[in-house]
């Protein structure tokens, strides 16, 4: 049976005329799927279903999302992301699983620093993070990123350094992701964290943004920091992962406006 499917030229030039064709026809597509932005299940017999093609250095995994959620677009990964998302869209893990895919979640804030107010990404995940392809349960998602150029925080009242290659991606006064630097040579960048949708943040946030045309990014383990209502909180949860020698930060150019 026909899809109610939209496969973007983006997309189509990837795959190729034949296999979106297929897809449209319903060959090779899913009836009901789990939306890849808001997770919830969808029905592309029933209502408008976006095509999202995944595409790493060497995997493309293709995924189906609510129209009325994201459009259909080609979405370029880390490897390693996409080799977990493959198992989570699958819902399949190796032989030797060790935990499941982590989802990144960050939360916006400012942080008083030396005066001033800066703007501030506190990123931690929704479980641990294995180093990609051991199949260990270790949480290695701190020394993974000390390797990548992270530094550890011992005091949240002292600036951390720019780190090389990486910026925050800001458009239309909304946040779209942290793009890290890509493996196609000088320039090129590919997101290490993508909002599904383009989140909010204040305008105070904004502001500061503006203003230092750079954000503090700081990363703390699963649990470490949670969902806090306010910033006094927020910077007090910071404080307490610093101490406990369970948090990392750097500084990042600002994209976009």
């Amino acid at each position: 049976m026909p899809r109610m499917l939209d496969v973007s030229e983006d997309v189509r030039a990837e795959i190729g005329d034949e296999e979106a064709e297929r897809l449209l026809a319903g060959e090779n597509a899913p009836g009901s799927y789990d939306c890849t932005s808001c997770r919830t299940p969808g029905d592309s017999e029933q209502e408008r279903t976006s095509t999202v093609l995944f595409v790493g250095e060497e995997t493309a995994v293709l995924a189906f999302a609510h129209a009325s959620c994201i459009p259909s677009q080609v979405v370029q990964v880390a490897e390693e992301q996409l080799q977990g998302a493959v198992r989570s869209i699958t819902g399949e893990e190796p032989a030797d699983a060790g935990p499941g895919q982590a989802v990144l979640g960050i939360t916006s804030g400012l942080v008083l620093i030396e005066g001033d107010l800066h703007p501030a990404l506190v990123v931690e995940p929704t479980g641990p993070i294995a180093r990609p392809g051991s199949g260990g349960t270790t949480d290695e998602f701190l020394p993974l990123l000390i390797e990548q150029g992270f530094v550890p925080v011992t005091d949240v009242a002292r600036l951390p350094s720019v780190l090389p290659g990486w910026s925050v991606l800001l458009a239309m006064g909304q946040l779209h992701a942290v793009l890290q630097p890509g493996t196609g040579g000088a320039g090129s960048s590919v997101s290490w964290w993508q909002a599904h949708q383009p989140l909010q943040v204040t305008e105070g946030w904004r502001a500061a943004a503006n203003k230092f045309q750079r954000v503090l990014v700081f990363a703390a383990p699963v649990g470490m920091i949670g969902q806090q209502p306010r910033e006094d909180l927020l910077r007090d949860a910071l404080e307490k992962a610093a101490a406990d020698g369970r948090l990392v930060a750097a500084a990042m150019p600002l994209a976009g406006t």
